[in-house]
């Protein structure tokens, strides 16, 4: 049940986010703005799903992860509902940026934790299964999304957005409070003071992190600009938000696979996430080669099982460096720096495409990111050791 919840919650979260190219095109259109303008919806929603990461641990460490879980899907929802009466691109910064993103921050970080929690011998493989919602959504809700606009407007479509967004106050209520081994019973701001000065003083972590601050600034571009750029080389638009969906399915697919392939390869977890980190990189840096529809979909369907596959071994590899003790504040606080290259990312490409009449520069730039992001992880101590005997012995750490 507590897969479940993971799997709801990042199908509707990140399937709704990985969506929102087809509101991006009416977003443009309806308000006149330039395309690094209207980035700022989705990178401002992002960006604040990662930077209230640490209020949700807090939060969850306080009132445990049920209440929180469900008190952001009402948020996020709420969001979406006051989106569809927006006359201003501010008023979609504030309702969808700053209101669905804390709800998302709200939902997202105590349900990967709950996860990392529960499973030991194959967390990475029940952490693949839980994120791969965000797959399977986004196979659903492009064709959908823009269904609904051209049935109800965007005004329209965001309501419905608002309504299945709901559900995430379902997906809260099937986390049930487990009690760690070793948990320390003390007051709140005691505790959580000591769990924070760990981390802060973690050198490891913080290498960890930064990495993923520069894989942040590039990794979420074609969630945004993908479509758009679809739209500009003349494709139509069900074929454009299909080019999405493919890329989702062979996310789903990466996310399962390459949970189920570390816990059974004798290759430590981090050589493998460099690896897939590595050809994500590559692939979306290639998405301009394609100028003909088989190969842009060729050239998607890469970038979605590679960039699938890195994120069930990013957050395993968090509890490995961490501790399952304190996996709650870790993905918290990772959240929160992360926020920084997240924020960037999509207005950054958005005004490379402005600047330059295409988004050719903007998808190379958002590989070297990554690329840049692989080459951190190479710092990691002991990292150019064969051995997973350090790995395993770090996973059933309390301290870092």
């Amino acid at each position: 049940m507590v897969v479940l919840a993971g799997f709801l919650q990042s199908a509707l979260v990140f399937g709704v986010i990985r969506s929102f190219g087809v509101f991006f095109v009416e977003f443009v259109g309806y308000f006149g703005e330039l395309s690094g303008q209207v980035s700022w919806v989705t990178s401002i929603g992002i960006a604040v799903l990662q930077l209230g990461g640490p209020v949700g641990s807090a939060l969850s460490t306080q009132y445990g992860a049920r209440p929180v879980v469900m008190a952001g899907g009402f948020l996020s929802a709420l969001g979406m509902l006051l989106a569809s009466f927006a006359s201003s691109l501010t008023h979609l910064y504030l309702s969808i940026g700053l209101l669905s993103g804390l709800g998302w921050a709200l939902v997202f970080t105590p349900s990967v934790a709950s996860v990392a929690q529960y499973f030991a011998k194959r967390r990475t493989f029940a952490t693949g299964l839980a994120v791969s919602g965000a797959g399977l959504a986004s196979f659903a809700f492009s064709p959908l999304f823009q269904l609904l606009v051209d049935t109800y407007a965007w005004r329209g479509a965001l309501l419905v957005v608002a309504g299945i967004s709901f559900n995430l106050v379902a997906a809260g209520a099937l986390l049930r409070p487990l009690e760690l081994e070793n948990h320390v019973a003390a007051p709140w701001p005691a505790l959580s003071s000591l769990r924070w000065s760990c981390l802060v003083c973690h050198g490891p972590f913080f290498q960890f992190a930064a990495a993923f601050v520069l894989v942040d600034a590039g990794y979420y571009v074609p969630y945004v600009h993908l479509v758009p750029h679809a739209r500009e080389l003349g494709f139509a638009e069900y074929q454009a938000a299909f080019l999405m969906s493919s890329a989702a399915v062979a996310d789903l697919c990466g996310r399962v696979a390459a949970g189920w392939l570390a816990d059974r390869l004798a290759v430590r977890l981090v050589h493998s996430l460099t690896l897939w980190t590595v050809l994500t990189g590559l692939s979306l840096a290639l998405l301009p080669l394609g100028q003909s529809y088989p190969v842009l979909m060729g050239l998607g369907l890469c970038y979605g099982f590679f960039a699938g596959a890195l994120v069930p071994l990013q957050f395993s590899g968090l509890a490995e460096i961490v501790g399952t003790g304190h996996v709650m504040e870790g993905i918290g606080l990772m959240q929160m720096l992360e926020s920084a290259g997240s924020l960037v990312g999509a207005p950054l490409s958005g005004w490379l495409r402005d600047m330059t009449g295409d988004y050719t520069a903007s998808f190379i730039v958002a590989g070297a990111f990554l690329l840049a992001g692989s080459l951190l992880l190479f710092t990691l101590p002991n990292y150019f050791s064969c051995s997973r005997d350090s790995e395993a012995g770090e996973e059933t750490s309390e301290d870092p």
